[in-house]
């Protein structure tokens, strides 16, 4: 907590002394501005003086579109434009560092050549290391926001991880590191439907968390498990916060450490964070994350965080998931008929449960379960299957075990690993 704080006052001193140093231009443009201009008019002169309106509340992805814009503007040559708008972007953003910086840019330009974004005075910026590594933080977010708009997932694919998704799975996140990126899908029931994106920073050191304290990011399958209400935290977790469930039994089988990864928000001060500068969590800008607040749900909505995301035709894993779906069939039969000898052949010789159950004792509670069943059939519900691949193949199962003239059954959950071709579970455990 401290080093994040620490971090932000740092962040926050090296722009004010970069925006200082822009300054410079926007004085020497109202010096050689010679128009005259219309004086102020004296409290209490107008009676047709108005109180200001209240400004309207901030959309998600609403910052970055009209960035963007003024970057397109930019790029035709319509400077006088784009500052324009520049500046209404800034006085609706006052916090967004990037809508500053563009602001400078473009009233320096007016007096000498822009060589490249945050183009002060070489005396003034570089006379604080601060300041010139806040500048480079900047170039890279405005980089990864304009390269994830220019190479956008083609259109009707998916992440290879989804193979299917339960209904009660109303939606999916998917963040690829590679661009700085979060993908929010609806389930539909057409199949997963991509209704936004968003800019999102990651770790101090990048991405692979395996330590408690590494500054970062986890990359796997994951779950949001609770929604925090941002009356309950600090002012520097934004507009709240979505807790994921780090370390996942793939991540414990590996010995991974560490707890608290989240996707918040940025404290008022600050509307967006460099793509590196976290200590492990997802940070998004507010208004982006009040729309996943407003959205998802938590226990039910996955949350893939991947190195770089392979878009797919929804088809195109059809093959894998009948695959895949015929190996569960199969537990689910030998389970059905009692047949133990069977049943646990599905399991690792390194199997754990919720309860640290080793697979010798897990087998007393299958025995138990199948005892139960009495010979009825066992059927499989609202099936969730979410592969990762790695250095091993594994898959994420959730469903509903429901036996034939129940009306409900538990929610389990299990962890495939693929070994000799062969798929084995080496974790499972109820969830609800």
């Amino acid at each position: 907590m401290s080093v994040e704080l620490t971090a932000r006052r740092r962040r926050a001193a090296a722009v004010a002394l970069m925006i200082v140093s822009l300054l410079h231009a926007v004085i020497a443009h109202a010096q050689s501005d010679n128009k005259p201009r219309p004086k102020p008019a004296r409290a209490g002169t107008s009676a047709s003086a108005k109180p200001p309106a209240s400004p309207p509340p901030l959309r998600d992805g609403d910052a970055e579109e009209r960035l963007l814009a003024v970057y397109k503007l930019i790029g035709v040559g319509q400077n006088r434009e784009a500052l324009r708008q520049a500046e209404a972007l800034a006085r609706d953003y006052p916090n967004f560092q990037l809508a500053q910086l563009v602001v400078g840019d473009l009233l320096s330009a007016r007096l000498r050549p822009i060589r490249r974004m945050g183009d002060a005075p070489e005396a003034d910026t570089l006379r604080s290391m601060q300041a010139a590594a806040t500048l480079d933080e900047l170039r890279n977010e405005s980089r990864q926001r304009v390269d994830a708009q220019r190479i956008r997932p083609p259109a009707n694919t998916i992440p290879a991880q989804f193979l299917e998704l339960s209904p009660r799975s109303r939606h999916a996140i998917a963040f690829d590191a590679s661009r700085s990126r979060l993908y929010l899908f609806e389930n539909a029931p057409t199949g997963l439907r991509l209704v936004a994106d968003y800019y999102a920073s990651v770790g101090r050191l990048g991405i692979d968390k395996s330590l408690e304290g590494d500054q970062r990011t986890p990359l796997g399958v994951y779950f949001i498990t609770s929604r925090l209400d941002p009356t309950s935290l600090k002012d520097f977790y934004g507009a709240g916060a979505l807790p994921i469930n780090y370390p996942n039994p793939l991540d414990i089988s590996r010995g991974k450490t560490g707890s608290g990864i989240w996707l918040h928000g940025t404290p008022p001060e600050q509307f967006a964070r460099a793509p590196l500068a976290t200590d492990g969590c997802l940070v998004l800008a507010n208004p982006d994350l009040e729309r996943l607040l407003r959205t998802v749900e938590p226990r039910t909505t996955p949350v893939v965080i991947a190195r770089q995301l392979n878009w797919v035709a929804p088809h195109s894993v059809q093959t894998d998931r009948n695959a895949f779906d015929a190996v569960l069939g199969a537990w689910s039969k030998a389970k059905t008929d009692g047949d133990m000898k069977r049943l646990l052949s599905f399991y690792a010789p390194d199997f754990q449960s919720h309860r640290k159950k080793p697979l010798d004792d897990w087998a007393n509670v299958l025995q138990a379960e199948a005892r139960a069943l009495r010979g009825r059939d066992l059927h499989l519900k609202d099936k969730s299957y979410l592969r990762w691949t790695d250095s091993a193949d594994t898959m994420v199962v959730t469903f509903g075990e429901v036996a034939a003239g129940a009306r409900t059954g538990p929610v389990k959950r299990q962890y495939w690993i693929r070994r000799d071709q062969n798929w084995q579970i080496f974790f499972e455990g109820v969830i609800g």
